[in-house]
């Protein structure tokens, strides 16, 4: 993939790191298309990166074939707990709210956070802050599916954005649904920096998903980020993936989106299908795809 010159924005989002079952392999395909459409309506614009993931995620948390938001899994309580994270590359200013409850789009209230001293609210204060703070509220059967009533699978995905603006400032972020059966108050690498994203404009953006316990024993963000200046963003990535069997054994999977301080996109998963989407400007038509195989077919 090559780099966007300057002056030029670029844009990638993911819809977790996973298994897509039969029949939703489309509902995934636009879906991401739908969120990269929404955040590439930011960066036409002049707007900034962070707002850019912001609206790409907002739309992924409001389809229920992701778990985020409206799709989120129930915990081993039957509820959902939510959680999100915003990172801003500018100032490296970080929101992110865990096991969130009742809110339709937890990634607002993670941006709404950005300005606050503190980076990371979890459970009644995360929910507390949201009311506080406008966030649109919601009962929580409004995010509970059939489909996931009937999901008894430990799903792991989460959805994600890392995007450039034309001043070449970068953001990343995440949004999940959390771990299908998971202890109540759960939280995993999602919210984290240096776990599930990272984002600084000396050196790029990167955006995880997959087994959160694990990608957060390894600190998979911050690995991407010491070896995105050297290696690239994909190479990056791949060395980070490969690391999961390893410590989280061999049902460890997942995945990564990441953008250097260039413009180069990369993304890598050893999960069985992710579903991605990216545009720079210049660079043509968006690109979908629910795995990188699919990739190297086109």
């Amino acid at each position: 993939m090559t780099p966007a010159s300057e002056g030029r924005w670029a844009l990638i989002v993911h819809g977790g790191a996973k298994a897509i079952e039969p029949g939703e392999e489309e509902a995934n395909r636009r879906g991401v298309l739908q969120a990269l459409a929404a955040g590439r309506a930011v960066l036409e614009g002049g707007g900034a990166a962070v707002d850019a993931v912001e609206a790409a995620i907002r739309v992924m948390e409001d389809l229920p074939v992701f778990n985020a938001g409206r799709g989120s899994a129930l915990n081993e309580a039957g509820g959902v707990e939510m959680c999100a994270g915003l990172m801003d590359g500018r100032d490296l200013s970080v929101g992110a709210v865990g096991a969130i409850r009742n809110v339709r789009h937890p990634i607002a209230v993670a941006k709404r956070l950005l300005g606050e001293k503190e980076i990371l609210l979890v459970g009644e204060g995360a929910t507390l802050f949201a009311k506080e703070n406008g966030a649109e509220m919601v009962a929580g059967e409004a995010l509970v599916t059939e489909a996931r009533k009937a999901a008894l699978e430990a799903m792991h995905d989460t959805v994600g954005a890392v995007a450039m603006d034309r001043g070449g400032n970068l953001a990343a972020g995440t949004s999940t649904g959390g771990l299908a059966g998971a202890k109540v108050g759960r939280i995993g690498d999602s919210p984290l920096p240096g776990n599930g994203l990272y984002a600084d404009n000396h050196v790029g953006g990167v955006s995880f998903s997959g087994d959160g316990e694990t990608i957060a024993r390894l600190a998979l963000a911050a690995r991407v980020m010491a070896g995105m200046a050297e290696q690239g963003p994909e190479a990056a990535i791949r060395d980070a993936v490969e690391r999961l069997p390893g410590t989280g054994g061999a049902g460890a999977d997942g995945g990564a989106i990441a953008i250097d301080r260039t413009g180069r996109i990369g993304w890598a998963h050893n999960s069985p299908a992710f579903a991605v989407a990216y545009a720079n400007e210049g660079g043509g038509e968006p690109r979908a795809c629910l795995g990188k195989d699919e990739e190297a077919r086109d």
